[in-house]
């Protein structure tokens, strides 16, 4: 059976996707900057829910190539997502020529150990998926999110298919990046994947004109949407 996540990045997206079916949740902040680290307040939040709770660990937007300082706030927030309870981490890091950070990497997950551990979109941006693949097995991830290099999942299919091969069922491969209910069902023909992820989600509702003229609001912010989590849902279950 293909596992549904959601991603989400406040308490009313934490509850509008367990109510709409989400089999687990990734829990951010700033979604439409592809998702940060959220707050410690919203994992000990998410630490009661009845699904599954894996945090984004990332710690600014921008690339994953990250600086000392980067990696003290990233081990920081793994100790804040573990004391809240939470099921497992989000983790991804990079060299300058797009290679996974391997070093870094190991540091994280060993910083994480006992918790799931989702591999994130920075393989996107490897020039090499064979080997990147293997990097993430030795590292202990049980998860590989992906949009196979590409700007969606659709798009990506044949290096989903490639991940899926490689991997060989030593971790999970999820495919995420514009997945919906209109397109899941092409998406597992193609590949039968062990998970989907998507955001599920519409236009937030517009900010209050002061908030709005005070720029305490982003142009892009989303929230997410119970009836399309779970019609995705349906569309996964066939």
């Amino acid at each position: 059976m293909t596992l549904l996540e959601v991603c989400v990045d406040d308490a009313a997206g934490l509850a509008a996707a367990i109510a709409g079916g989400a089999d687990r949740i990734e829990l951010c902040s700033a979604l439409e900057l592809g998702g940060l680290t959220p707050a410690p307040g919203l994992m000990a939040l998410a630490g009661k829910a009845p699904a599954p709770v894996r945090a984004m660990i990332r710690p600014r937007p921008g690339d994953f190539v990250f600086n000392k300082a980067d990696i003290a706030a990233m081990l920081a927030d793994i100790a804040a997502a573990r004391a809240a309870g939470l099921a497992g981490v989000v983790l991804g890091a990079s060299l300058a020529d797009g290679r996974l950070d391997v070093d870094t990497l190991a540091t994280l997950a060993a910083a994480a150990a006992g918790l799931s551990k989702t591999l994130h979109r920075a393989i996107d941006l490897v020039p090499n998926l064979p080997e990147a693949v293997e990097q993430a097995v030795t590292l202990g991830f049980d998860t590989i999110l992906t949009s196979g290099r590409a700007h969606s999942a659709m798009e990506g299919l044949d290096d989903i298919a490639l991940v899926q091969r490689i991997a060989a069922g030593r971790l999970t491969v999820m495919a995420g990046a514009g997945v919906s209910a209109g397109n899941a069902q092409d998406i597992l023909a193609r590949v039968p994947l062990g998970a989907l992820h998507g955001s599920c989600s519409e236009a937030a509702p517009a900010a209050s004109a002061a908030a709005a003229r005070l720029e305490f609001d982003s142009a892009g912010r989303k929230a997410t949407s119970v009836t399309k989590v779970a019609a995705l849902k349906a569309a996964i279950m066939g």
